[in-house]
């Protein structure tokens, strides 16, 4: 099993103490809602931005970028991530220091699209075959280059077939193997 999921970096959540983080090291945490497809997803994207060198943190208050990647199709998943986006926007007219950046991942994004810009309740939207993209989107996000970012691209070819998973829990001894892109509950 070891050989199709890896076990973290240096960077990873089970290996950082979130009070040592700095504040010029880019720090992220992941939600994730919906289906298996979502979880897997979600060790994809954690691989990509670890390799990017930022920093899983294990609570939102340390993160610069708090990320949410969720489902279309499962039941409550698109309200609690609705509810969710509303609370961390209150939350982030209480802070005095620069609010993290807010990010909707996956099928709920791509469906979606700009709508989850709307009121402020987000600021990344990423489709689930643009999550290459996501360092870039982030870092011209924290570089005050633009507000907002969104990439809900779909792709024909896109299987992130050379993208060795990483899991949230590397003491975990399953994990899953995709079978196709997409969900087949529509």
């Amino acid at each position: 099993l070891s050989d199709f999921v890896g076990s973290g970096s240096p960077k990873s959540e089970q290996n950082v103490d979130a009070s040592s983080v700095t504040p010029t090291d880019t720090t992220f945490h992941m939600k994730t809602y919906g289906c298996q497809m979502n979880v897997s997803d979600s060790d994809i994207v954690r691989s990509l931005l670890l390799q990017h060198g930022m920093t899983e943190v294990p609570n939102e208050e340390n993160a610069h970028v708090l990320l949410t990647n969720t489902c279309a199709i499962r039941e409550n998943a698109e309200q609690k991530v609705w509810h969710r986006l509303r609370t961390i926007k209150s939350s982030k007219k209480k802070k005095q220091k620069q609010p993290p950046i807010v990010g909707v991942l996956g099928c709920m994004a791509e469906r979606l699209k700009e709508g989850l810009l709307q009121d402020g309740l987000a600021d990344l939207v990423v489709g689930p075959d643009a999550y290459r993209d996501l360092p870039k989107l982030i870092d011209g996000l924290l570089e005050q280059e633009q507000e907002t970012a969104v990439n809900v691209q779909l792709s024909l070819e896109e299987t992130y077939a050379d993208v060795r998973p990483v899991r949230s829990d590397s003491e975990n001894v399953s994990a899953f193997v995709s079978i196709m892109r997409g969900c087949n509950n529509m």
